[in-house]
């Protein structure tokens, strides 16, 4: 995060809602819900991701003088009163937040992330806590299918350069790893967040020198423990009858990145091993999803290690996840919506997994556990809005991820009830809501 306000990261909505509230006196405590209503095309499960930078947000959001004045030349806030914007300068979040642990299973219609706050607070931060989150944990579910893919091969996200920005791909990195890639190529990743970074050399570094081999040895020069070499600029097994000739077991790895992987990765094997070189790895890249790693590795395609760069990095065949931030309570009463297939449960929420991973149940926060054998999944992370103590490392994101795919059973569908309770609130709460329109109308 940099050292700046972020009050204007959001939309405008939450700000003339805000000033609304401001102006009519709404400054009850609320709580919100952020949660999915519904998996995304071929998945089973999400990976939570991105809580760490949604609670520096937390931390750090306010309004400078400039963001002020620059609120105050809009053209819809001429009616707002000056006390609005005064309110505004002197803006934090002191709120509470709970939230599922990054790197927990998750599924649709179980709160992610519960946030308790004045409500004005609690509805500014909307737009970046959905950004953030729905992000970072679509990339991280990804990557799992990915990796799983895999079969315990090294996955390497590869795809800052057709993210959505550099930013996005930082996060995409971060998210990966959680997910359970080795690595990144983004070494800003690496930097900020310690992921292992690893790189191979382009098409052009070959180019640039007058033949292939010429282009080889410089790079072995330099990298001879390292060196990746990518072998497919002219002619892929030319390239590797010529290294195994010429450098023998001093090359680490060669790279495929275009072709038909699974028939050259066969060829290559035979090639290297015929030459001594049995430790020479095979990396691939190229257009790579979890459905192609799946069908190379049936193949019996000897590959050691994948890059997988555009389909993760932008979660290509599930490119949005449907995260959604709803109000349940406010001043101490419960809130639904009742729109046609978007209805919500009122009250704030607790959400518990059962120890044998044979199902959630969601429950009013109030509501004791629903057995010595339930967990509950949503931590308390903020007070006041402080975080409340360590926040777990990425190591331990990533170590949640992995022992909790090894727990998920290999049902389709993994069940999420909720209480009784639950049910009867939102059914008399609906009764009520509907009577009241009547009323009125």
């Amino acid at each position: 995060m940099h050292n700046r306000a972020w009050g204007l990261w959001t939309d405008l909505y939450e700000l003339t809602m805000a000033a609304a509230y401001f102006v009519n006196g709404v400054r009850e405590e609320a709580t919100f819900e952020l949660f999915v209503r519904a998996l995304p095309p071929q998945r089973r499960f999400l990976i939570t991701a991105g809580l760490q930078q949604g609670l520096e947000f937390l931390g750090q959001v306010g309004f400078t003088g400039d963001d002020v004045a620059f609120l105050r030349r809009q053209q819809v806030f001429k009616h707002v009163s000056p006390e609005f914007f005064e309110y505004l300068l002197g803006f934090r979040f002191t709120g509470e937040v709970r939230a599922m642990p990054e790197g927990t299973l998750a599924f649709a219609d179980e709160p992610l992330i519960r946030v308790t706050a004045p409500i004005i607070e609690a509805q500014i931060v909307e737009t970046f806590l959905l950004s953030t989150i729905g992000f970072q944990t679509m990339i991280a579910s990804k990557a799992a299918r990915v990796v799983a893919a895999a079969q315990g091969r090294d996955v390497v996200e590869f795809g800052t350069r057709r993210a959505h920005g550099f930013e996005a791909g930082i996060h995409a990195a971060r998210a990966a790893y959680i997910g359970g890639c080795s690595g990144t190529s983004n070494v800003e990743a690496g930097r900020r967040f310690g992921i292992p970074i690893f790189g191979t050399l382009a098409h052009s570094f070959v180019m640039a020198f007058d033949n292939e081999m010429d282009a080889f040895r410089a790079f072995l020069r330099v990298f001879p423990d390292t060196a990746t070499l990518l072998v497919d600029t002219y002619n892929t097994l030319d390239a590797v009858e010529s290294l195994a000739h010429r450098f023998g077991r001093g090359v680490p790895a060669v790279r495929l990145d275009s072709g038909e992987l699974e028939p050259l990765s066969k060829q290559v094997r035979r090639v290297l091993d015929a030459h001594g070189m049995s430790e020479t790895r095979i990396f691939v890249s190229g257009d790579l999803n979890e459905h192609r790693i799946t069908e190379l590795l049936a193949a019996g395609a000897p590959i050691d290690g994948f890059g997988v760069g555009t389909e993760l990095a932008t979660s290509a065949d599930a490119p949005t996840l449907g995260v959604v931030y709803k109000l349940v309570s406010i001043g101490g009463h419960g809130r639904i919506k009742l729109s046609e297939d978007k209805a919500t449960y009122p009250h704030a929420k607790q959400v518990w997994r059962h120890v044998a991973y044979d199902g959630d149940l969601v429950t009013r926060a109030d509501e004791t556990a629903p057995g010595d054998d339930y967990q509950p999944l949503l931590e308390q992370v903020m007070t006041h809005g402080e975080p409340t103590g360590i926040t777990p490392s990425l190591e331990a994101a990533r170590r949640r991820a992995a022992e909790e795919l090894r727990r998920l059973p290999a049902a389709a569908q993994y069940p999420v009830k909720f209480s009784r309770q639950l049910e009867r609130d939102r059914m008399e709460l609906a009764r009520e809501t509907h009577k009241q329109r009547a009323a009125v109308g």
